[in-house]
């Protein structure tokens, strides 16, 4: 029938495509690498398949030539097959209507009756009509395509329409050319029997099958040829690291024979090409499994390394954050502190104020009695004094009246001069002594304040010399502290430079401005202090104690700073860390100087208030001596 003169056709051309590949290609590709190859003979269709294609003496012209005849029968068909191809060796003319074709399976006879209706016939319209009342999307996509094509007009009214038999022609060769560009891999479906039933062979008819098909002759091709090909450089690539020694200035080609040659690989099972290189089958087994034994070793050393590459870098990490975070653990500590170091400061600044102001408002009160007093006994020396002259004046007057009344004894009798001139005398003598001896006394307390104010300057002299002499040795042992704790710092920078420099440590350099600034400040000279011996005695003994206090940390401090230098100097094999011994005794020197300057400003303040009362008693005593005097 035409539907198996059109699968025989098919079935034709896919023989010719798996020769193609498994036979041509292959032996051709042989030939021109330059391989020594003995050619495998096999059956080539291609004869058959012009007997076919052929134009314009092929089946398929002539079919399409003589359905576009309208009183061509299938016997004018018949016929003009056999007047046309009767001379070709796969085409056998036939009585009546039939004819035959040797196909590559075996030599088959068709039947030309329904050949031209099958090939003029279209697609009924009915099915058309079928596909796009389906409710499916895909049938109704066909339907319309059809519709569309159907409607487009003709190019031009003389060109013939296509038949069933092109364009079945046409569509195979567009699968073919799908094939061809694709890497072909065949399955052969071989009848075990004619009569369909299961488990049953017969052996002529396999042994016909294969033989037709040509598998003898892939089997015979497979065993002689070479499955495996590379080219030259690829097989480097896959396999020139398995070499015990490689030299990177050998070529692909020394590299994939000494491959070969150090595996063993005998000469029969591989050839070497122009441009690939040949093995047969199994040969390349060998190769595979080393390839991946030494793969897997690999990647076992790299997966080792990689763990032991991210460990480190995740210690290194971890220290790094362990780090990041000390340092902002101690900012933090730092500031809190500082914090807390203010408000300590703030209230007790605020305290001091208040005991100031207290202490001023205590003062106050004792100077204006002080003062209430002195003027108040000033006062009363003026009285004195006042009556004193009017005393002494009453009895000069009253002596010069005597004096008077004893020039005048002629007018007076005896008696009455003696009556008047004693009483009188010794009135005034009485005066006058008492007013002698008020006098004296004064004196005598005039002079006693003079030498008590001489022993006040000598004292205030005296003291004003040792705070002099307490401050120039102050001075001298804090500079004494800043050079030995330089000398440290500069040992251990010296020492970090040459190893691996800390800049977390920090230099005390500041130290130096604050300490010359709280010690340059000077008691001021020339004041007395206004105090007795037991407070006098009690702020030198503050004084001495401030002092001794001094000396006993700047002599811990240095020793601390010798010890560290040591400490570092023998670093290698101590356990210490001398940076965070340094900054412990940093803040250690910091929170003692801190302390030590707010004891020594208020020691200043005292002396400095004691001084300002010592300064205004003694301008006091000096306007009443002024006065007295």
């Amino acid at each position: 029938s035409f539907e198996q003169f059109c699968i025989n056709y098919a079935n034709e051309r896919l023989q010719q495509h798996f020769n193609r590949h498994l036979f041509k290609l292959e032996q051709e590709e042989y030939g021109l690498d330059g391989i020594d190859w003995n050619n495998v003979d096999f059956e080539d269709n291609q004869e058959c398949l012009d007997l076919f294609e052929k134009k314009p003496l092929g089946i398929f012209s002539l079919l399409d030539e003589e359905s576009n005849f309208p009183n061509s029968t299938d016997f004018t068909l018949a016929n003009k097959l056999k007047q046309h191809l009767h001379s070709s060796s796969y085409f056998k003319g036939d009585r009546g209507r039939a004819f035959g074709v040797r196909h590559f399976a075996g030599e088959v006879l068709y039947d030309t009756n329904g050949f031209l209706e099958k090939n003029r016939d279209s697609l009924n319209s009915e099915l058309v009509q079928l596909l796009s009342s389906c409710n499916s999307q895909l049938p109704r996509l066909f339907a319309r395509k059809r519709i569309n094509q159907s409607l487009k007009p003709t190019i031009s009214s003389d060109t013939p329409k296509q038949s069933v038999g092109t364009n079945f022609k046409g569509q195979l060769f567009k699968l073919m050319h799908q094939l061809e560009n694709t890497k072909p891999h065949f399955i052969r479906c071989i009848k075990p029997n004619c009569k369909q039933l299961p488990d049953m062979y017969e052996e002529e008819l396999v042994l016909q099958q294969l033989r037709y098909c040509g598998i003898l002759e892939v089997v015979k091709i497979s065993r002689a040829g070479y499955p495996t090909r590379m080219t030259h450089l690829e097989f480097a690539e896959r396999y020139g690291f398995l070499l015990l020694e490689t030299n990177a200035s050998q070529d692909p080609l020394s590299i994939s024979v000494a491959v070969l040659k150090q595996f063993n690989v005998l000469p029969d099972m591989y050839r070497v090409g122009f441009t690939k290189l040949y093995l047969r089958t199994g040969q390349i087994g060998a190769l595979e499994d080393r390839r991946k034994q030494v793969l897997q070793g690999v990647i076992q050393v790299q997966k080792y390394f990689r763990g032991h590459r991210a460990r480190r870098l995740f210690h290194e990490l971890n220290k790094g954050a362990k780090t990041i975070q000390s340092f902002v653990c101690g900012e933090n500590i730092r500031r809190k502190y500082a914090i807390e170091a203010n408000r300590c400061s703030s209230f007790a600044s605020h305290l001091l104020d208040e005991q100031l102001a207290s202490v001023i408002y205590l003062q106050s009160v004792i100077r204006g009695w002080l003062a209430r007093r002195d003027f108040n006994n000033m006062h009363n020396l003026k009285q004195l004094n006042r009556e004193s002259v009017k005393s002494r004046r009453k009895v000069g007057r009253k002596i010069s009246e005597a004096k008077v009344f004893a020039t005048l004894d002629t007018d007076m009798p005896h008696e009455q001069q003696i009556q008047v001139v004693p009483s009188v005398m010794a009135e005034l003598q009485r005066k006058v002594l008492k007013a002698e001896a008020i006098l004296g006394q004064k004196e005598q307390e005039n002079a006693t304040l003079r030498e008590q104010l001489q022993q006040y300057e000598a004292r205030w002299l005296e003291y004003e010399a040792k705070m002099k002499s307490m401050e120039d040795m102050w001075q001298k042992q804090m500079a004494s502290l800043q050079t030995s704790l330089a000398a440290a710092r500069k040992s251990l920078a010296a020492d970090s430079n040459a190893g691996q420099r800390r800049g977390d440590v920090v230099s005390p350099r500041y130290y130096d401005s604050e300490d010359n600034v709280s010690m340059g400040s000077r008691t001021p000279v020339g004041n007395m202090p206004d105090v007795v011996g037991g407070r006098e005695n009690g702020s030198l003994n503050a004084v001495g104690n401030l002092l001794k206090e001094f000396e006993q940390r700047r002599q811990t401090f240095d020793d601390d700073a010798k010890s560290l230098a040591e400490i570092r100097m023998a670093q290698p094999t101590s356990n210490v860390n001398p940076d965070d011994e340094f900054r412990r005794l940093k803040r250690r020197f910091e929170t003692w100087k801190k302390e030590y300057k707010l004891r020594l400003k208020e020691t200043k303040a005292r002396l400095h208030k004691r001084g300002y009362e010592s300064d205004k008693t003694r301008r006091k005593w000096w306007e009443k001596l002024g006065s007295r005097s």
